[in-house]
């Protein structure tokens, strides 16, 4: 119920700031009358992503057992995909992003008759994009985990996520949002490499991966799968109290691709400002 919850709460976010900076910006710029149009991105964007998740599940529950664990282990690959990609982007974009949309809001507007049109597919591939993760994702988790409070989580997750959505907009919330992404980013990262492990054990399972097997510890006497703990671990962490050498290097390798991604970059290279300032302090020296 956790993992669903705080992914949900972080895409429904993420779209809610996408939303709320639009909204404002046409609220300040006197352009109200346009935010029906808001609306309907929102309605078209949710119903694709329903329609893309129920015929999803639908298809995945006509497959064969063998075929299954194949589509379980798909989903989990393009679910650690979508994860990695979007941590990375909201890292890179959280700082320009209000800039960028309210240009692109600008554009729209210049584009003749058709702005409504350009508005609402705006709206609609900032929300899409945030659902058809959240899609992903979830059916990955559900895939992985039997839990039947996980739709529950995803549920209230979203509504704090709009609520919360809600008060930014109107200005009576006052968020540290580059702390919240930052530290859910970190636990997104230790989620999506649990879920990597998980599709490699799914490809055994279908047969498809059978190499690297050994079992590289065994703690099912000490913590195992059905204990409160170990259930909690394996549904945030993908934890298995007997992992294969194949299971081991693929979460500890996509930890490590995962810093070497975020990695500070600070230390690499030189600033522009102590760039520029390097020529006038070796000027001023004798």
């Amino acid at each position: 119920m956790l993992i669903p919850f705080l992914i949900m709460l972080r895409e429904g976010l993420e779209a809610a700031l996408v939303v709320g900076i639009i909204a404002s910006y046409l609220h300040q710029s006197g352009r109200q009358a346009w935010i029906p149009a808001i609306w309907i991105g929102i309605f078209l964007a949710g119903a694709l992503a329903l329609f893309v998740g129920a015929g999803l599940q639908f298809a995945s529950a006509e497959f064969p057992q063998r075929q299954q664990e194949l589509f379980e282990a798909v989903v989990g690959l393009l679910a650690v995909g979508v994860l990695t990609w979007m941590v990375l982007w909201m890292r890179r974009a959280a700082s320009g992003m209000r800039a960028e949309l309210n240009d692109a809001v600008e554009r729209a507007f210049h584009s003749g008759r058709r702005h409504t049109y350009a508005l609402i597919g705006m709206v609609f591939l900032a929300v899409a994009r945030e659902g058809l993760e959240s899609i992903f994702f979830l059916l990955a988790v559900f895939q992985q985990s039997q839990s039947a409070h996980a739709p529950l989580g995803a549920l209230l997750g979203l509504a704090v996520a709009v609520a919360v959505g809600i008060a930014l907009y109107r200005g009576s919330l006052k968020l540290p949002l580059a702390h919240f992404f930052r530290a859910t980013g970190l636990f997104i990262l230790l989620v999506a490499a649990g879920l990597l492990a998980g599709s490699v054990r799914a490809l055994h399972e279908a047969g498809i991966w059978n190499h690297a097997q050994q079992i590289v510890f065994d703690v099912s006497d000490r913590l195992p799968l059905d204990s409160t703990l170990g259930s909690l671990f394996s549904g945030i962490f993908g934890y298995q109290p007997a992992p294969t050498v194949s299971e081991v290097v693929c979460y500890l390798g996509y930890l490590a691709f995962a810093y070497w991604l975020l990695r500070p970059r600070a230390l690499s290279r030189p600033s522009a400002a102590a760039r520029a300032a390097s020529p006038a302090s070796s000027a001023s020296q004798p």
